[in-house]
């Protein structure tokens, strides 16, 4: 799950506050094979996990909206360690990778723009529209249980 070592390397990759934009978060966008994004104000969480898939020579939906990886490989019915995780919010959707769960239960997730940053977050799995795994990569593993993080408050 070589795409988890790519998101872990860029935790902590904040959005410029006011009008200037961090390049990093705009280099997602290249990396998705994405065109067209001129800040870092957008939702950038669908740029983000295209960008880790796509380094890894893992060809992605190649689109900015979360909702377009609900067709995008091997559906799951339960989340396995790694996978593609889709979630639905006010006004849209979210996608991430599942690192792990808390004591709860809840998914630990590591994403772009939660919080306006990449990070790991709590979500519970009520949110859930569904799991994805890509075609033709070996399975994760089970969940392991990891200490609480912040939970998800914003998204967008």
């Amino acid at each position: 799950m070589n795409w988890l070592d790519t998101a872990r390397a860029y935790i902590g990759t904040r959005e410029y506050p006011g009008a200037a934009s961090n390049p990093i978060i705009l280099g997602f966008w290249k990396l998705a094979r994405l065109s067209g994004i001129k800040d870092d104000a957008v939702p950038w969480c669908s740029g983000f996990a295209c960008a880790c898939m796509e380094a890894q020579g893992i060809r992605s939906p190649r689109s900015d909206s979360a909702r377009a990886w609900l067709k995008w490989g091997a559906p799951l019915s339960a989340p396995v360690a790694g996978c593609v995780v889709v979630f639905n919010r006010s006004g849209g959707y979210h996608v991430g990778f599942v690192v792990g769960q808390d004591a709860k239960g809840n998914l630990q997730v590591l994403g772009g723009n939660q919080g306006d940053a990449v990070s790991i977050a709590t979500f519970t799995r009520d949110r859930v529209e569904g799991y994805r795994w890509p075609l033709g990569v070996p399975m994760g593993g089970p969940l392991p249980t990891l200490a609480s993080a912040i939970a998800s408050r914003s998204e967008a």
